[in-house]
Protein backbone atom coordinates (compact mmCIF):
# COMPACT_ATOMS: atom_id res chain seq x y z
CA UNK A 1 0.00 0.00 0.00
CA UNK A 2 2.89 2.08 1.09
CA UNK A 3 4.31 1.91 -2.44
CA UNK A 4 0.87 2.59 -4.15
CA UNK A 5 0.62 5.52 -2.50
CA UNK A 6 4.12 6.99 -3.38
CA UNK A 7 3.69 5.82 -7.09
CA UNK A 8 -0.05 7.48 -6.91
CA UNK A 9 2.19 11.07 -5.97
CA UNK A 10 4.60 10.54 -8.42
CA UNK A 11 2.33 10.01 -11.27
CA UNK A 12 0.35 13.28 -9.97
CA UNK A 13 3.19 15.03 -9.57
CA UNK A 14 4.74 14.19 -13.08
CA UNK A 15 1.85 14.87 -14.73
CA UNK A 16 1.75 18.59 -13.85
CA UNK A 17 5.46 18.73 -14.64
CA UNK A 18 4.28 17.96 -18.14
CA UNK A 19 1.75 20.43 -17.81
CA UNK A 20 4.65 23.08 -16.38
CA UNK A 21 7.12 21.91 -19.66
CA UNK A 22 4.27 21.96 -22.10
CA UNK A 23 3.74 25.55 -21.28
CA UNK A 24 6.24 28.68 -20.93
CA UNK A 25 9.44 26.79 -19.61
CA UNK A 26 10.57 23.41 -20.14
CA UNK A 27 11.16 21.21 -17.23
CA UNK A 28 14.48 20.93 -15.78
CA UNK A 29 14.71 17.38 -14.15
CA UNK A 30 18.10 17.25 -12.84
CA UNK A 31 18.37 18.49 -9.20
CA UNK A 32 20.61 21.07 -8.50
CA UNK A 33 24.34 20.29 -8.47
CA UNK A 34 25.97 19.91 -5.23
CA UNK A 35 28.77 21.46 -3.77
CA UNK A 36 31.09 18.67 -2.42
CA UNK A 37 33.69 16.78 -4.64
CA UNK A 38 31.79 13.74 -7.27
CA UNK A 39 34.17 11.89 -10.01
CA UNK A 40 31.96 11.26 -12.76
CA UNK A 41 32.68 9.73 -16.32
CA UNK A 42 33.93 6.02 -17.31
CA UNK A 43 35.16 3.21 -14.68
CA UNK A 44 37.04 1.84 -18.10
CA UNK A 45 39.83 3.09 -20.10
CA UNK A 46 41.57 1.41 -23.03
CA UNK A 47 44.88 2.66 -24.47
CA UNK A 48 47.53 1.02 -26.75
CA UNK A 49 50.86 0.19 -25.25
CA UNK A 50 53.73 3.16 -25.64
CA UNK A 51 50.96 5.65 -27.11
CA UNK A 52 50.51 9.12 -25.64
CA UNK A 53 47.56 8.86 -22.63
CA UNK A 54 45.56 11.55 -22.16
CA UNK A 55 42.99 11.34 -19.04
CA UNK A 56 40.99 14.04 -18.28
CA UNK A 57 39.27 13.20 -14.44
CA UNK A 58 35.53 14.56 -14.92
CA UNK A 59 35.00 16.01 -11.63
CA UNK A 60 32.15 17.99 -10.39
CA UNK A 61 31.79 20.22 -7.28
CA UNK A 62 33.48 23.30 -5.53
CA UNK A 63 36.66 24.81 -6.74
CA UNK A 64 39.38 24.70 -6.05
CA UNK A 65 39.61 20.84 -6.27
CA UNK A 66 42.65 18.65 -5.54
CA UNK A 67 43.09 15.35 -7.27
CA UNK A 68 45.44 11.98 -6.52
CA UNK A 69 45.28 8.29 -7.56
CA UNK A 70 46.69 5.32 -6.03
CA UNK A 71 48.53 2.55 -7.86
CA UNK A 72 48.66 4.33 -11.02
CA UNK A 73 50.75 2.37 -13.62
CA UNK A 74 54.60 3.36 -14.25
CA UNK A 75 54.64 6.39 -17.28
CA UNK A 76 51.99 8.06 -16.01
CA UNK A 77 52.06 11.47 -14.11
CA UNK A 78 48.55 12.96 -12.35
CA UNK A 79 48.55 16.98 -12.34
CA UNK A 80 46.52 17.77 -8.82
CA UNK A 81 45.28 20.52 -9.83
CA UNK A 82 43.93 20.21 -13.27
CA UNK A 83 43.07 16.23 -12.89
CA UNK A 84 44.58 15.75 -16.22
CA UNK A 85 47.17 12.12 -16.48
CA UNK A 86 49.24 12.05 -19.16
CA UNK A 87 51.95 10.06 -20.47
CA UNK A 88 52.69 6.48 -21.45
CA UNK A 89 52.03 3.14 -20.12
CA UNK A 90 55.02 0.27 -22.08
CA UNK A 91 53.58 -2.80 -20.36
CA UNK A 92 50.33 -4.57 -21.25
CA UNK A 93 47.30 -5.61 -18.77
CA UNK A 94 45.11 -4.71 -16.55
CA UNK A 95 45.74 -1.59 -13.77
CA UNK A 96 43.43 -1.14 -11.42
CA UNK A 97 43.44 2.66 -10.03
CA UNK A 98 41.61 4.29 -7.68
CA UNK A 99 40.99 8.30 -8.22
CA UNK A 100 40.07 10.98 -5.55
CA UNK A 101 38.95 14.26 -6.04
CA UNK A 102 38.84 16.67 -2.68
CA UNK A 103 37.14 20.27 -1.93
CA UNK A 104 36.85 22.14 0.94
CA UNK A 105 33.23 20.20 1.31
CA UNK A 106 34.89 16.16 1.40
CA UNK A 107 36.81 13.77 -0.59
CA UNK A 108 35.15 11.58 -3.12
CA UNK A 109 36.48 8.25 -4.77
CA UNK A 110 36.12 6.30 -7.70
CA UNK A 111 37.66 2.76 -9.27
CA UNK A 112 39.12 3.02 -12.29
CA UNK A 113 40.21 0.68 -14.54
CA UNK A 114 43.04 1.37 -17.25
CA UNK A 115 43.71 -1.74 -20.41
CA UNK A 116 46.51 -1.54 -21.91
CA UNK A 117 46.19 -3.64 -25.50
CA UNK A 118 44.29 -3.42 -28.54
CA UNK A 119 41.29 -2.70 -27.66
CA UNK A 120 40.37 1.56 -27.15
CA UNK A 121 36.92 3.37 -27.05
CA UNK A 122 35.94 0.62 -24.16
CA UNK A 123 33.26 3.89 -23.94
CA UNK A 124 31.12 5.43 -26.50
CA UNK A 125 33.04 8.61 -27.21
CA UNK A 126 31.59 12.01 -25.87
CA UNK A 127 32.26 14.88 -27.50
CA UNK A 128 31.30 17.52 -30.50
CA UNK A 129 31.20 17.73 -34.27
CA UNK A 130 31.48 21.08 -36.06
CA UNK A 131 28.99 19.96 -39.24
CA UNK A 132 25.36 20.39 -38.11
CA UNK A 133 26.16 23.87 -36.61
CA UNK A 134 28.93 25.41 -38.87
CA UNK A 135 29.38 23.25 -42.04
CA UNK A 136 31.53 24.63 -44.45
CA UNK A 137 32.53 28.00 -41.88
CA UNK A 138 33.85 25.86 -39.41
CA UNK A 139 37.65 27.61 -38.80
CA UNK A 140 40.66 26.78 -36.11
CA UNK A 141 39.23 30.08 -34.26
CA UNK A 142 36.10 28.44 -34.02
CA UNK A 143 37.12 24.50 -32.81
CA UNK A 144 39.29 26.77 -30.16
CA UNK A 145 36.56 28.41 -29.22
CA UNK A 146 33.95 25.57 -28.72
CA UNK A 147 37.03 23.91 -26.72
CA UNK A 148 36.84 26.54 -24.38
CA UNK A 149 33.55 27.06 -23.91
CA UNK A 150 33.35 22.91 -23.46
CA UNK A 151 35.67 23.29 -20.86
CA UNK A 152 34.61 26.90 -19.14
CA UNK A 153 30.64 25.40 -19.53
CA UNK A 154 31.89 22.37 -17.37
CA UNK A 155 30.93 19.58 -20.06
CA UNK A 156 34.22 18.32 -19.39
CA UNK A 157 33.57 17.61 -15.74
CA UNK A 158 30.84 15.53 -17.12
CA UNK A 159 32.94 13.26 -19.10
CA UNK A 160 32.74 15.51 -22.81
CA UNK A 161 35.92 15.06 -24.79
CA UNK A 162 36.26 15.00 -28.33
CA UNK A 163 36.47 18.42 -30.53
CA UNK A 164 35.72 16.76 -33.71
CA UNK A 165 36.36 18.88 -37.04
CA UNK A 166 34.26 17.97 -40.28
CA UNK A 167 34.87 18.20 -43.95
CA UNK A 168 36.02 21.35 -45.37
CA UNK A 169 39.14 21.79 -43.44
CA UNK A 170 41.55 19.88 -46.31
CA UNK A 171 44.10 22.20 -48.21
CA UNK A 172 46.43 20.41 -50.63
CA UNK A 173 48.99 17.98 -50.13
CA UNK A 174 52.22 19.02 -48.90
CA UNK A 175 54.54 18.38 -46.06
CA UNK A 176 56.97 15.77 -44.01
CA UNK A 177 54.32 13.05 -45.00
CA UNK A 178 52.79 14.74 -48.89
CA UNK A 179 49.55 14.32 -46.65
CA UNK A 180 46.70 16.50 -46.82
CA UNK A 181 47.13 20.17 -45.29
CA UNK A 182 44.61 22.25 -43.32
CA UNK A 183 43.68 24.92 -45.69
CA UNK A 184 43.65 29.12 -45.14
CA UNK A 185 40.84 28.28 -42.14
CA UNK A 186 43.48 26.17 -40.58
CA UNK A 187 46.89 27.61 -40.79
CA UNK A 188 48.38 25.42 -37.88
CA UNK A 189 47.36 22.52 -36.89
CA UNK A 190 49.42 21.33 -34.83
CA UNK A 191 48.97 24.33 -32.53
CA UNK A 192 45.24 23.33 -32.34
CA UNK A 193 45.95 20.50 -31.32
CA UNK A 194 48.46 21.26 -28.61
CA UNK A 195 45.67 24.15 -27.79
CA UNK A 196 42.85 21.60 -27.22
CA UNK A 197 44.71 18.79 -25.45
CA UNK A 198 45.88 21.63 -23.47
CA UNK A 199 42.65 21.87 -22.04
CA UNK A 200 42.81 18.25 -21.09
CA UNK A 201 40.21 17.58 -24.05
CA UNK A 202 40.73 15.65 -27.54
CA UNK A 203 40.63 17.04 -30.92
CA UNK A 204 38.83 14.95 -34.08
CA UNK A 205 39.49 14.99 -37.94
CA UNK A 206 37.87 14.33 -41.19
CA UNK A 207 38.59 12.24 -44.65
CA UNK A 208 36.86 10.19 -46.88
CA UNK A 209 38.61 7.44 -48.93
CA UNK A 210 37.13 9.37 -52.29
CA UNK A 211 39.47 11.51 -54.01
CA UNK A 212 37.07 14.15 -52.94
CA UNK A 213 34.62 14.97 -50.22
CA UNK A 214 31.20 15.16 -49.83
CA UNK A 215 31.51 19.26 -49.41
CA UNK A 216 34.01 18.96 -52.74
CA UNK A 217 37.34 18.99 -51.04
CA UNK A 218 40.25 16.92 -50.91
CA UNK A 219 40.39 13.14 -50.50
CA UNK A 220 42.20 10.48 -49.48
CA UNK A 221 43.08 9.11 -52.71
CA UNK A 222 43.92 9.94 -56.05
CA UNK A 223 44.36 8.94 -59.52
CA UNK A 224 48.32 10.01 -60.13
CA UNK A 225 51.07 9.26 -57.84
CA UNK A 226 51.46 12.55 -56.52
CA UNK A 227 48.28 13.00 -55.20
CA UNK A 228 47.63 16.24 -56.67
CA UNK A 229 43.86 17.38 -57.07
CA UNK A 230 41.79 19.77 -59.36
CA UNK A 231 38.24 20.89 -57.29
CA UNK A 232 35.18 18.66 -59.36
CA UNK A 233 33.14 21.02 -60.94
CA UNK A 234 29.50 19.95 -62.22
CA UNK A 235 27.53 17.92 -61.09
CA UNK A 236 28.05 14.80 -58.80
CA UNK A 237 27.24 11.29 -58.06
CA UNK A 238 26.95 10.28 -54.12
CA UNK A 239 27.07 6.63 -52.87
CA UNK A 240 28.34 5.03 -56.13
CA UNK A 241 31.34 4.07 -57.65
CA UNK A 242 31.64 7.03 -60.29
CA UNK A 243 34.55 9.83 -59.90
CA UNK A 244 35.24 12.06 -58.31
CA UNK A 245 33.32 10.68 -55.30
CA UNK A 246 35.36 6.98 -55.77
CA UNK A 247 38.26 5.53 -54.64
CA UNK A 248 41.28 6.72 -56.65
CA UNK A 249 43.92 4.73 -58.50
CA UNK A 250 46.46 5.78 -55.43
CA UNK A 251 45.81 5.39 -52.12
CA UNK A 252 47.44 8.34 -49.40
CA UNK A 253 45.57 6.48 -46.52
CA UNK A 254 49.65 6.03 -44.66
CA UNK A 255 50.22 9.35 -45.51
CA UNK A 256 47.70 10.77 -43.98
CA UNK A 257 47.52 8.78 -40.74
CA UNK A 258 51.07 9.51 -40.59
CA UNK A 259 50.33 13.30 -40.61
CA UNK A 260 47.51 13.09 -38.37
CA UNK A 261 49.69 11.24 -35.21
CA UNK A 262 52.47 14.22 -35.88
CA UNK A 263 49.84 16.86 -35.79
CA UNK A 264 47.86 15.31 -32.44
CA UNK A 265 44.67 14.21 -33.74
CA UNK A 266 42.81 11.52 -31.57
CA UNK A 267 39.62 10.68 -33.51
CA UNK A 268 38.95 10.08 -37.76
CA UNK A 269 36.03 10.41 -39.23
CA UNK A 270 35.86 8.43 -42.68
CA UNK A 271 33.28 9.34 -44.88
CA UNK A 272 32.06 7.12 -47.62
CA UNK A 273 29.28 5.27 -49.35
CA UNK A 274 28.95 2.12 -49.80
CA UNK A 275 31.51 1.09 -46.69
CA UNK A 276 33.16 -1.63 -48.03
CA UNK A 277 35.84 -4.09 -45.91
CA UNK A 278 39.24 -3.11 -47.84
CA UNK A 279 39.40 0.75 -47.66
CA UNK A 280 38.18 0.61 -44.16
CA UNK A 281 41.29 -2.22 -43.31
CA UNK A 282 43.46 0.02 -44.98
CA UNK A 283 42.86 3.14 -42.75
CA UNK A 284 42.25 1.09 -39.65
CA UNK A 285 45.98 -0.35 -40.18
CA UNK A 286 47.53 2.96 -40.87
CA UNK A 287 46.09 4.55 -37.93
CA UNK A 288 47.67 1.89 -35.65
CA UNK A 289 50.83 2.64 -37.36
CA UNK A 290 50.22 6.38 -36.39
CA UNK A 291 51.75 6.56 -32.93
CA UNK A 292 48.34 7.58 -31.55
CA UNK A 293 45.54 6.08 -30.63
CA UNK A 294 43.01 7.70 -33.06
CA UNK A 295 39.67 6.64 -32.49
CA UNK A 296 37.96 4.90 -35.67
CA UNK A 297 34.66 6.44 -36.90
CA UNK A 298 33.09 5.23 -39.93
CA UNK A 299 30.23 7.09 -41.69
CA UNK A 300 27.49 7.19 -43.48
CA UNK A 301 25.14 4.23 -43.73
CA UNK A 302 27.07 1.40 -43.30
CA UNK A 303 25.10 -1.93 -44.44
CA UNK A 304 24.38 -4.03 -41.84
CA UNK A 305 25.73 -7.27 -43.43
CA UNK A 306 29.06 -5.79 -43.30
CA UNK A 307 28.74 -6.13 -39.34
CA UNK A 308 30.21 -9.35 -38.00
CA UNK A 309 33.58 -7.97 -40.51
CA UNK A 310 33.78 -4.04 -40.57
CA UNK A 311 32.15 -3.99 -36.97
CA UNK A 312 35.65 -6.30 -35.87
CA UNK A 313 38.12 -3.26 -36.96
CA UNK A 314 36.27 0.18 -36.83
CA UNK A 315 35.56 1.96 -33.43
CA UNK A 316 31.74 2.81 -34.55
CA UNK A 317 30.32 3.15 -37.79
CA UNK A 318 26.73 4.90 -39.08
CA UNK A 319 24.25 2.77 -39.35
CA UNK A 320 21.87 5.57 -40.55
CA UNK A 321 21.48 8.18 -42.77
CA UNK A 322 22.25 11.63 -41.54
CA UNK A 323 20.53 12.84 -38.90
CA UNK A 324 18.06 15.86 -39.06
CA UNK A 325 16.25 18.07 -36.13
CA UNK A 326 13.00 17.16 -36.17
CA UNK A 327 11.46 14.16 -34.95
CA UNK A 328 10.81 12.27 -37.73
CA UNK A 329 14.52 12.03 -38.37
CA UNK A 330 15.60 11.60 -35.04
CA UNK A 331 12.93 8.73 -34.01
CA UNK A 332 13.20 6.49 -36.92
CA UNK A 333 17.20 6.21 -36.60
CA UNK A 334 16.80 5.84 -32.88
CA UNK A 335 13.91 3.51 -32.88
CA UNK A 336 15.43 0.93 -35.53
CA UNK A 337 19.07 -0.61 -34.01
CA UNK A 338 17.69 -4.00 -32.47
CA UNK A 339 18.87 -5.65 -35.40
CA UNK A 340 22.45 -4.09 -34.87
CA UNK A 341 22.76 -5.15 -31.36
CA UNK A 342 25.22 -8.20 -32.13
CA UNK A 343 28.28 -6.02 -33.03
CA UNK A 344 27.86 -3.83 -30.72
CA UNK A 345 30.18 -3.93 -27.35
CA UNK A 346 33.23 -2.28 -25.76
CA UNK A 347 35.37 -0.81 -28.53
CA UNK A 348 32.89 -1.33 -31.34
CA UNK A 349 29.85 0.68 -31.33
CA UNK A 350 26.49 1.49 -33.45
CA UNK A 351 26.09 4.84 -34.62
CA UNK A 352 23.02 6.16 -35.18
CA UNK A 353 24.52 9.83 -36.22
CA UNK A 354 25.10 12.97 -33.75
CA UNK A 355 22.86 14.79 -31.31
CA UNK A 356 20.63 16.97 -32.61
CA UNK A 357 20.31 19.12 -28.88
CA UNK A 358 20.30 22.89 -28.23
CA UNK A 359 20.39 23.11 -32.18
CA UNK A 360 18.36 24.18 -35.09
CA UNK A 361 19.59 23.11 -38.72
CA UNK A 362 18.66 25.15 -41.97
CA UNK A 363 14.66 24.76 -42.44
CA UNK A 364 14.04 22.35 -39.65
CA UNK A 365 11.99 22.75 -36.97
CA UNK A 366 14.25 21.47 -34.31
CA UNK A 367 13.13 19.46 -31.44
CA UNK A 368 10.92 20.23 -28.38
CA UNK A 369 12.40 19.43 -24.53
CA UNK A 370 10.46 16.49 -24.49
CA UNK A 371 11.85 15.02 -27.66
CA UNK A 372 15.17 16.28 -26.84
CA UNK A 373 14.69 14.32 -23.37
CA UNK A 374 13.81 11.16 -25.63
CA UNK A 375 16.69 12.03 -27.95
CA UNK A 376 19.31 12.10 -25.58
CA UNK A 377 17.53 8.77 -23.54
CA UNK A 378 17.67 6.93 -26.03
CA UNK A 379 21.06 7.80 -27.43
CA UNK A 380 22.25 6.73 -23.84
CA UNK A 381 20.54 3.51 -23.91
CA UNK A 382 21.63 2.07 -27.17
CA UNK A 383 25.13 2.94 -26.04
CA UNK A 384 25.67 5.51 -28.89
CA UNK A 385 28.67 7.66 -29.83
CA UNK A 386 27.67 11.06 -28.50
CA UNK A 387 28.32 13.93 -30.53
CA UNK A 388 26.95 17.51 -30.13
CA UNK A 389 26.28 19.02 -33.10
CA UNK A 390 25.37 22.94 -31.53
CA UNK A 391 27.33 26.12 -30.87
CA UNK A 392 28.58 25.71 -27.49
CA UNK A 393 29.42 28.85 -26.79
CA UNK A 394 25.85 29.49 -26.63
CA UNK A 395 24.11 27.30 -24.25
CA UNK A 396 20.57 27.43 -22.41
CA UNK A 397 20.48 26.24 -18.90
CA UNK A 398 17.84 23.86 -20.09
CA UNK A 399 20.21 22.54 -22.40
CA UNK A 400 23.67 22.35 -19.94
CA UNK A 401 21.47 20.51 -17.64
CA UNK A 402 20.42 18.05 -20.22
CA UNK A 403 23.83 17.26 -20.81
CA UNK A 404 25.09 17.35 -17.37
CA UNK A 405 23.20 14.47 -15.87
CA UNK A 406 25.77 12.12 -14.65
CA UNK A 407 23.33 9.12 -13.67
CA UNK A 408 21.96 9.35 -17.06
CA UNK A 409 25.41 9.72 -18.86
CA UNK A 410 26.56 6.82 -16.68
CA UNK A 411 24.20 4.60 -18.35
CA UNK A 412 26.05 5.55 -22.12
CA UNK A 413 29.04 5.18 -19.90
CA UNK A 414 28.97 1.60 -18.58
CA UNK A 415 31.44 -0.70 -18.55
CA UNK A 416 29.73 -3.79 -19.81
CA UNK A 417 28.03 -1.84 -22.77
CA UNK A 418 25.36 -3.73 -23.58
CA UNK A 419 23.25 -1.96 -26.09
CA UNK A 420 19.03 -1.67 -24.95
CA UNK A 421 16.58 -3.13 -26.85
CA UNK A 422 13.23 -3.07 -27.53
CA UNK A 423 11.43 -5.03 -24.15
CA UNK A 424 7.72 -4.19 -24.27
CA UNK A 425 5.89 -2.23 -27.57
CA UNK A 426 1.80 -1.90 -27.20
CA UNK A 427 0.95 1.34 -29.47
CA UNK A 428 2.43 3.97 -29.24
CA UNK A 429 4.40 2.68 -25.97
CA UNK A 430 7.89 1.15 -26.13
CA UNK A 431 10.15 -0.13 -23.34
CA UNK A 432 13.93 -0.52 -23.88
CA UNK A 433 16.06 -1.90 -21.64
CA UNK A 434 19.79 -3.34 -20.71
CA UNK A 435 21.72 -4.85 -17.86
CA UNK A 436 24.55 -2.68 -16.64
CA UNK A 437 27.97 -3.78 -15.30
CA UNK A 438 26.69 -3.75 -11.76
CA UNK A 439 24.19 -5.81 -11.96
CA UNK A 440 20.92 -3.27 -12.45
CA UNK A 441 18.69 -2.60 -14.95
CA UNK A 442 18.28 0.77 -17.22
CA UNK A 443 14.96 1.10 -18.63
CA UNK A 444 13.59 3.62 -21.04
CA UNK A 445 9.94 4.30 -21.11
CA UNK A 446 9.31 6.44 -24.35
CA UNK A 447 5.57 7.33 -25.69
CA UNK A 448 6.53 8.12 -29.42
CA UNK A 449 2.54 9.34 -30.16
CA UNK A 450 2.45 12.93 -30.78
CA UNK A 451 -1.40 14.00 -28.76
CA UNK A 452 -1.54 12.46 -25.48
CA UNK A 453 0.13 11.45 -22.26
CA UNK A 454 0.32 7.66 -21.99
CA UNK A 455 1.22 5.93 -19.03
CA UNK A 456 3.81 2.99 -20.00
CA UNK A 457 4.50 0.16 -18.11
CA UNK A 458 7.89 -2.31 -17.29
CA UNK A 459 6.93 -5.83 -16.35
CA UNK A 460 9.73 -7.11 -13.83
CA UNK A 461 8.86 -10.37 -15.76
CA UNK A 462 10.27 -8.90 -18.89
CA UNK A 463 12.93 -8.25 -17.68
CA UNK A 464 13.60 -11.49 -16.27
CA UNK A 465 13.80 -10.40 -13.08
CA UNK A 466 11.61 -11.51 -9.95
CA UNK A 467 10.48 -10.01 -6.56
CA UNK A 468 10.68 -6.87 -4.84
CA UNK A 469 13.53 -4.25 -6.65
CA UNK A 470 14.24 -0.58 -5.81
CA UNK A 471 13.38 1.62 -8.77
CA UNK A 472 14.90 5.21 -9.32
CA UNK A 473 14.63 7.98 -11.63
CA UNK A 474 17.76 8.97 -13.21
CA UNK A 475 16.60 12.21 -14.73
CA UNK A 476 15.30 13.64 -11.38
CA UNK A 477 17.70 11.19 -9.57
CA UNK A 478 15.54 10.28 -6.92
CA UNK A 479 14.48 6.77 -5.49
CA UNK A 480 10.50 6.17 -6.47
CA UNK A 481 10.25 3.11 -4.33
CA UNK A 482 10.25 -0.64 -3.39
CA UNK A 483 7.60 -2.48 -6.64
CA UNK A 484 7.06 -6.11 -6.53
CA UNK A 485 6.31 -7.03 -10.23
CA UNK A 486 6.02 -4.23 -11.89
CA UNK A 487 6.25 -0.23 -12.50
CA UNK A 488 4.49 2.43 -14.80
CA UNK A 489 4.65 6.24 -15.29
CA UNK A 490 3.27 8.38 -17.58
CA UNK A 491 4.92 9.49 -20.53
CA UNK A 492 4.36 12.80 -22.13
CA UNK A 493 3.87 12.56 -25.85
CA UNK A 494 7.23 12.26 -27.44
CA UNK A 495 8.50 11.93 -24.50
CA UNK A 496 10.62 9.98 -22.84
CA UNK A 497 11.71 8.43 -19.00
CA UNK A 498 14.64 6.43 -17.69
CA UNK A 499 14.62 4.71 -14.87
CA UNK A 500 16.92 2.01 -12.98
CA UNK A 501 15.89 -0.90 -11.51
CA UNK A 502 18.53 -1.91 -8.70
CA UNK A 503 19.96 -5.42 -8.48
Amino acid sequence: MKNRKILAGYLVASFFAFKLSAADAPEIRTPPASHAPRINGPTVFGVRPAHPFLYHIPATGDRPMEFSAENLPSGLTLDPKTGNIAGAISQNGEYEVTLHAGNSQGVSGQKFKIVVGENIALTPPMGWNSWNHYKGQVSQEIVLQNAKAMSDSGLINHGWTYLNIDDTWQGARGGAFNAIQGNKKFPDFKKLCDDVHSLGLKIGIYSTPWTTSYANYIGGSAENPEGSWIKPTGKRVFNKKIMPCAIGKYSFAKNDAQQWGAWGIDYLKYDWNPIEYPETKEMADALRDSGRDIIFSLSNGMNITNGPTVGKIANSWRTTGDISANWASMSSKGFCQDLWRPFSGPGHWNDPDMLEIGTKESNQPGLTPDEEYTHMTLWCLLSAPLLLGNDLTEMTPFTLNLLENDEVLAVNQDALGDQAVTICRDGDTRVYARKLDDGSYAVGLFNTGGKAVAPVHVKWSDLKIRGPHVVRDLWRQKDLGTFDSQFSLPVAPHGAELLKVLH
